[in-house]
Parts: structure tokens; C-alpha cells; sequence
């Protein structure tokens, strides 16, 4: 079992002790380090997967990553940090408990999670069959509500708190043609969020949601050079978000300088959803 180091507020306040403004705080740079935190990554051996597990470990965290099939050996002593690697269909009832049991098997604890993995099929929404909606449903929410629970009863009864980060989409706030089972399974997350931070909050476990908007991957230019295009002339920021992006959302989330951050949803668009529709 790894040797934990706690971190600078977790040494000073347990999980619902209130802070007055005369309280001294560690400076921000060491605030936002996750040094001796075990945190699970849903859906680790895709890009945004890969690109949130690398900040993350580049924070000082313990990773832990799933995947349902693919290696993720490319993670493995990444920042000089060996990466845990779990494999489970999180689609299967017994699949999010297996993944939050092989974190604590491992590690002894889990101080954090990021719900990542999703699906993204194409499908007009008039068309939907029963089997694609459910099929969207169980992976991108069912299984997001059973990896919390199972991850807040862990967190529960560490007395530690901890931070659990649900990825969304813009499309929870602007469905897109296709995307309809899609868009509607991502706003069910920042529902989600928002009712299981009420939830947990009394355990100190903060639970919110970051949406991404467009994030950039090799020979996307290529495969739709038009929605590229059309994405640069709407981002007032000028570029394609990348992992990286959403990484660095999910760091300041699960870090302590977010102590007094729950039930929100942080967008990480560039600013395209500043932009009108009509």
C-alpha cells in the first residue's frame, strides 16, 4: 500500500469545519497540489481520459485509471508515478463498485473520481430504438450515479471528504443534430451533480461537473474540417480546447483551492457558449 501525505487543509480542518476570515491558509501553489490523494479516472485510454489522468499526476495525485478494454500503458510511470489500471463495463450493475473496490484495494482509501467515460453515438433523435436509448442512459448516467454512490460511501467513511468530478458537455446546454440521446444523458449529469452535492455535502464531498466544448484530437482537422472551422470562427478564446484543458478543470476541482466549490457545473469552451444562436 502506498505511504499517503495529507494535504495542507486536510492537516488543519476535517471535512465540515467552517473557516473565518481571520484563518491562515497555505499559499495557493501548494493548495492546488493533490500530493497523497487517490483519485479514479472513468474512461483513462481515451484522449480527455488520458489528458485528465496526466494533470491530475502531474498534481502529485494516485491515479487510478479504468478503461473498459483498452491498455492504458501509456499512463504507466508517467511523472515517475506508477498508475494503477483497473478494467470494468461500467454498464454492467456490479461494474462501478468492482472499480471504486480495486481503488481502495489498492491504495487503502480514494479521496476523488472523475466521472469521464461516455459514449457518443450517432443517431437522429426521431429515430432513437428503445435499445440505443438505454444503452446511452446506463453508460452515461446510471453508471455515473453508481460510481458516485459507491465512491461517496468510501469517502463517507474515511471522514475525509473528498471531491467527485462528473464530465459533461456544452450539449447539456445546446443540444446538437445527432447528439439528442447524447445531450440529454449530459444534462441528466449536471442534475446529478447538483442533487448529490446536497446529498453529501454534510460528509465534506464536494460533487460537480465540468462541460467541455469541442476538444481537439489527431486528424480531427481531416475527419471534419467544416465543424473545425466553424468552431474557430465561434470561439471568442480562437482555438480547439484540448485534454489538457479539461485536465487542469478537473485539478483545481479536486484540489482544496475548490474547498467551497460544490454543485456547480464549470464550462470549458473557449467562450463558444457566449455566442447567440438565432
Amino acid at each position: 500500500m502506498a505511504e499517503q501525505d495529507e494535504s495542507p487543509l486536510r492537516d488543519q480542518m476535517p471535512p465540515q469545519a467552517e473557516l473565518s476570515a481571520e484563518d491562515e491558509l497555505p499559499p495557493p501553489d501548494e493548495m492546488i497540489r493533490l500530493d497523497g490523494r487517490v483519485i479514479v479516472v472513468t474512461g483513462a485510454g481515451g484522449g480527455i481520459g488520458t489528458g485528465i489522468a496526466r494533470r491530475l499526476l502531474a498534481a502529485g495525485a494516485d491515479v487510478v485509471a479504468h478503461t473498459r478494454s483498452s491498455p492504458v500503458d501509456h499512463l504507466v510511470d508517467l511523472e515517475g508515478a506508477p498508475v494503477v489500471s483497473v478494467r470494468a463495463d461500467l454498464a454492467e450493475p456490479d461494474g462501478p463498485q468492482r472499480v471504486v473496490d480495486a481503488a481502495r484495494g489498492h491504495h487503502g482509501r480514494l479521496d476523488g473520481l472523475v466521472n469521464n467515460a461516455a459514449i457518443q453515438p450517432l443517431v437522429h433523435f426521431a429515430d432513437l430504438s428503445d435499445a440505443e436509448w438505454a444503452e446511452m442512459i446506463d453508460v452515461n448516467l446510471t453508471a455515473v450515479h453508481r460510481l458516485t454512490h459507491a465512491a461517496a460511501s468510501v469517502m463517507r467513511a474515511q471522514g475525509t471528504g473528498g471531491s467527485i468530478v462528473h464530465i459533461a458537455s456544452i450539449e447539456a446546454h445546446h443540444p446538437t443534430d445527432l447528439h439528442g440521446h447524447y445531450a440529454t444523458a449530459k444534462a441528466g449529469l449536471l442534475m446529478h451533480a447538483r442533487a448529490a452535492a446536497g446529498a453529501y455535502g454534510p460528509d465534506g464531498i464536494r460533487i460537480n461537473s465540468i462541460s467541455p466544448g469541442l476538444i481537439d484530437r489527431a486528424g480531427l482537422a481531416d475527419d471534419w474540417p467544416e465543424g473545425v472551422a466553424r468552431w474557430h470562427a465561434a470561439a471568442p478564446l480562437g482555438r480547439l480546447g484540448t485534454a489538457a484543458d479539461v485536465g487542469d478543470a478537473c485539478v483545481f476541482l479536486c484540489s482544496d483551492l475548490a474547498r467551497w466549490i460544490t454543485g456547480v457545473d464549470l464550462v470549458v469552451d473557449g467562450g463558444v457558449l457566449t455566442r447567440p444562436t438565432w
